[in-house]
């Protein structure tokens, strides 16, 4: 087979692929969110938002499994996507466009994930805090948030490259990740995505070039306080036990936050 060229395109255009990369995560991640909705929600959870969804992996997921749920996006190849694939399972969500950093819902939701590092692509803190008041104020009192991003090590030392491969059906994706560059004190990550498609005789391959914002563990924290109306509940690592919450420390770096709307901010 010929080696076909390399597109620089956004891999969020290109959602079936982008759904796939991520499908190993996806049972583990729903059986937490259930999990933490029960070990720290003071009433059962049924409603559930997702910000910035993308294909709605988890969205279907958990739809399947009787939750009722809303998610938004800004990418409409993701969104189109996500509804076509709710059709096709006769499942429903409410769907719409919107910026994390600045969105609205009617109903308040009774908890809310967000997870891989999505949130880390909002670059400034303003954009940040925004998103966690925005995320507050769409909760009701006692609703939880499941955040995942993670943190910078102390030393600022982490693996500068990712590389895995996913199949559904006929199609294997692999992706290579690749740390270009890092401005500590901008406090600001390149990063370079590789993705080769394979299904049949057909074949893409394409770079993703964007940025995401860092975060030490203290810096996290000191954005959290910054939102009083959310408190942190606790700190769990890349495993999901829901057993197994540990103290935020700058060794871990995948890290998965579960806040809780506060009934009362002083």
């Amino acid at each position: 087979m010929a080696r076909s060229r390399v597109l620089q395109a956004s891999w969020y255009d290109y959602p079936q692929y982008y759904d796939i990369v991520f499908q190993a995560y996806t049972q583990r991640e729903a059986d937490f969110i259930v999990a933490a909705c029960r070990k720290y929600c003071p009433f059962a959870a049924r409603r559930l938002l997702e910000p910035a969804c993308g294909t709605g992996r988890l969205i279907i997921e958990l739809a399947t499994r009787g939750y009722e749920l809303s998610g938004f996006d800004l990418s409409q190849p993701g969104l189109r996507y996500l509804r076509r694939r709710l059709a096709r399972f006769r499942l429903y969500a409410e769907i719409f466009e919107a910026d994390m950093s600045n969105f609205r819902i009617g109903q308040p939701a009774d908890a809310a994930y967000c997870v891989i590092n999505t949130f880390r692509y909002l670059l400034r803190e303003q954009s940040a805090r925004g998103h966690l008041e925005c995320i507050a104020a769409s909760l009701r009192p006692g609703g939880i948030y499941i955040l995942g991003l993670h943190l910078l090590p102390l030393g600022g030392h982490k693996e500068d490259s990712d590389c895995w491969t996913q199949r559904r059906s006929e199609t294997e994706v692999s992706v290579t990740a690749r740390l270009l560059r890092a401005d500590r004190r901008r406090r600001i990550e390149d990063v370079q995505l590789c993705l080769m498609a394979r299904s049949g005789s057909k074949e893409l391959r394409l770079q993703h070039a964007f940025q995401l914002r860092t975060y030490t563990a203290r810096q996290f924290r000191r954005l959290l306080d910054s939102v009083p109306s959310l408190e942190l509940c606790d700190v769990y690592d890349f495993r999901h036990d829901i057993a197994q919450p540990f103290a935020p420390n700058n060794e871990t770096a995948y890290s998965v936050f579960v806040l809780r709307r506060r009934h009362h901010v002083s």
